[in-house]
């Protein structure tokens, strides 16, 4: 592991989750584990299959929701250039694990994505709200990990984590500004519910996981 990525993962704390260090990125409590990213290193396969899973998953997430909020025309045109840009990046990562001969396989998913949707309220106007905040934690988290794993595993996976770190900044950005704008007008508080959400996720990307991801917690 190069130095800038030991720092990325052991920042002094300022915060966060009580024994983990503070995220650098302004929207998490908690940094990636040394651990996960040593873990990543060690196995690339599995970590571009799944993060081949994840654009998928993220185009397919934002397809979704231009289909729930229909009516609402900038919602829908924000979701609309995210999931062509998440299959774009999609084709980039199968790309990639052709030219490195990466066979693909089925991989079950695991706990991140699903632990963070149980938070997520059954019923409008809250459930929009906490869908966007949902979205934003996954990409802000995708953000973080590839300026984390950009200086480690070096390489063309590193080129590729590099480029892609721009483009996640860009879609937290959109979902949280979705978030803040359904939540002033159905009159919701806001940042209390960021802080809860946020705080389940650093707790599952610190405590202890059994199945590596691209999304998992500490090995």
């Amino acid at each position: 592991m190069t130095a800038s990525a030991t720092a990325t993962a052991t920042a002094p704390a300022a915060g966060g989750v009580a024994g983990s260090p503070r995220s650098a990125h302004p929207l998490l409590k908690a940094a990636t584990p040394a651990s996960w990213i040593a873990q990543a290193c060690a196995e690339s396969d599995v970590l571009l299959i799944d993060h081949a899973n994840c654009e998928k998953k993220a185009a397919s997430t934002a397809l979704s929701l231009m289909f729930a909020y229909a009516e609402d025309l900038e919602l829908t045109g924000k979701m609309s250039r995210l999931a062509r840009e998440e299959l774009r990046h999609y084709e980039q990562v199968t790309k990639l694990m052709k030219t490195l001969a990466v066979v693909p396989q089925r991989l079950a998913p695991g706990r991140y994505a699903e632990r963070l949707r149980r938070l997520v309220a059954k019923s409008e106007p809250r459930r929009e709200v906490d869908l966007m905040i949902c979205g934003a934690l996954i990409e802000a988290r995708s953000c973080e990990r590839f300026a984390a794993l950009a200086p480690a595993v070096r390489g063309p996976i590193g080129d590729l984590f590099q480029g892609l770190h721009h483009a996640e900044a860009r879609h937290y950005r959109v979902y949280l500004d979705l978030a803040r704008r359904a939540a002033h007008r159905a009159g919701i508080g806001f940042h209390p519910r960021v802080e809860e959400f946020a705080a389940l996720e650093s707790e599952l990307i610190t405590s202890r996981d059994a199945v590596f991801r691209f999304h998992s917690g500490t090995p």
